[in-house]
């Protein structure tokens, strides 16, 4: 019961499991493999492709770093969409609760019941029905679908 009431005192989260909740802070989240692949896009295909195809007037590496730009862009991105990890969580739930502070649920005797009063319903009211007592309803029979339309076409005949 004292764990009960220290996840309730801390707001639904328990202080000692914040070192097991901690994650590495690294730079390659998939923003970051996002914005990379972008640069590599804009490094390779506009630049290089002038530099060394306009500049250098060497068409064959112009050629070369256009498709590199393309398709190591579009790979970068769809290794960053897959497989990176997205950066931290935005909802922190220990920055909105003081750990200090104790719950007003907490305080003093309980004012009401935590679960509604309990109906005592007798066991026999769960027990299978007896041989005999079970209604013929015709409930699982099927029913012609053409019947209540041919009935609806006469009605329309007659007016």
């Amino acid at each position: 019961m004292g764990l009960i009431s220290e996840v309730l005192a801390h707001g639904g989260f328990l202080p000692q499991l914040a070192e097991l909740n901690k994650k590495q802070e690294t730079k390659w989240t998939r923003r970051n493999g996002i914005f990379f692949s972008l640069f590599w896009f804009i490094f390779w295909l506009p630049l290089m492709t002038s530099i060394l195809g306009g500049v250098f007037g060497i068409e064959t590496l112009g050629e070369l770093s256009a498709l590199v730009g393309i398709f190591g862009a579009i790979l970068i991105f769809i290794y960053a969409m897959a497989f990176m990890k997205r950066p931290g969580s935005y909802f922190d739930p220990r920055q909105y609760s003081n750990p200090n502070q104790v719950p007003h649920y907490l305080n003093g005797p309980a004012q009401g019941h935590a679960l509604p009063p309990q109906q005592s319903i007798p066991a026999s009211a769960y027990a299978p029905p007896r041989a005999g007592s079970w209604r013929d309803t015709k409930d699982l029979e099927p029913t012609s679908v053409t019947e209540s339309t041919t009935k609806l076409l006469e009605k329309e005949d007659k007016i």
